[in-house]
């Protein structure tokens, strides 16, 4: 094959469109029944931050009104529309176990099943919902402790003492729908700094596309921000300022059904639940090499510097603050799709010599 693909969500969908311009023939291998990564998966209520007309992918607008923001069920509608106009082959239920080298420059692919395919080129595109990442903190908790991950609507939690521990959006989003049935604080490290969603009459997403910010290396981007940002409409902080949740500094331990706060304060609770984000999940790469003692890639701008003919898609700031969202994942995609090419052999078909 020329390039396996891992994953078929965005990232894998986005890889796709690119390697087929660049002419290859990618086959995209999915362990999910439908080409729509992770996004099934997420909480009931979510909604992109970006509007319609701001996340869709090359070649297909997300339908409807452009300046809605489409609700996840939406989203995996559109996944799964956008893959059925991809000319490139889609293997669902199909799982990877490993990679390694085929000792002759290209790859063998293991999946679950126990098939194993040769490649001359791999692209990980396999995202990070599988590899949540829960903190490791002092003490043991008795309550229920769970990952934003396997959190889905706020029903369960009905009357509860519940800590969120996060600052971002996802935090903020599930804190505030949680405050309508329960008594919720935030738990974070630093204050939460919210960015009006609307500026000047126009989604926050328009000039950061108009003006370039979309496109800023991530180096950049840490200077700028200074901190992790929560996009609002103005109902996230009225609420946290009216009450209707709190927000605390980070607690340092469990301790039984407790948690202890900074200030040494003792309080029972019920549920935590962990808004601290993803890592890559990449640990079918670990017999290659290709990854770092935390299991990080080594590469650079989705590129792998230990092995010719791998890459990366959907990595978060890949290449940009956007690289690992709807509107962003297609630039990283067609960056990678040249080189990739070159290595298979098939450059210059691409170019029609």
């Amino acid at each position: 094959m020329d390039t396996i693909i891992i994953g078929g969500g965005q990232s894998g969908l986005a890889a796709a469109r690119a390697l087929r311009h660049a002419g290859l023939a990618p086959v995209i291998l999915e362990a999910g029944e439908r080409p729509t990564g992770s996004w099934a998966g997420y909480y009931d209520s979510l909604t992109l931050f970006s509007p319609a007309r701001h996340s869709a992918m090359p070649g297909q607008d997300f339908p409807g009104d452009p300046d809605r923001y489409p609700t996840r069920d939406e989203t995996v509608a559109y996944l799964e529309s956008y893959a059925a106009t991809l000319d490139a082959e889609i293997r669902t239920g199909t799982k990877v176990a490993t990679v390694e080298s085929d000792g002759a420059g290209g790859f063998l692919v293991h999946t679950t099943a126990g098939e194993t395919l040769r490649t001359r080129g791999v692209v990980a595109a396999s995202g990070s919902f599988g590899n949540p990442y829960i903190p490791d903190l002092p003490g043991h908790f008795t309550g229920q402790s769970l990952h934003v991950a396997g959190y889905r609507n706020p029903k369960e939690y009905a009357g509860q003492r519940i800590v969120v521990v996060g600052g971002g959006n996802s935090a903020v989003q599930v804190g505030y729908e949680l405050a309508e049935v329960a008594t919720v604080t935030l738990a974070t490290r630093q204050p939460v700094q919210f960015m009006p969603q609307m500026v000047g009459g126009h989604d926050i997403h328009h000039w950061h596309t108009t003006t370039g910010f979309d496109d800023l290396p991530p180096h950049w981007l840490a200077r700028l921000a200074g901190g992790t940002l929560v996009l609002d409409t103005g109902d996230y902080a009225t609420a946290l300022q009216a009450g209707r949740f709190d927000r605390r500094p980070m607690f340092t331990a469990f301790d039984g059904d407790e948690i202890v706060w900074a200030d040494g304060t003792r309080e029972v609770v019920d549920t935590v639940i962990f808004a601290t984000g993803y890592r890559p999940s990449l640990d079918y790469l670990r017999p290659l090499g290709a990854l770092d003692a935390h299991g990080l890639p080594l590469q650079v701008e989705g590129l792998s510097t230990t092995h010719l003919g791998l890459a990366y898609v959907g990595l978060e700031f890949q290449r940009s603050f956007a690289s690992n969202t709807l509107r962003g994942v297609a630039r990283d995609a067609a960056h990678l799709a040249t080189p990739l090419a070159v290595y298979a052999g098939k450059a210059l078909a691409a170019y029609g010599f």
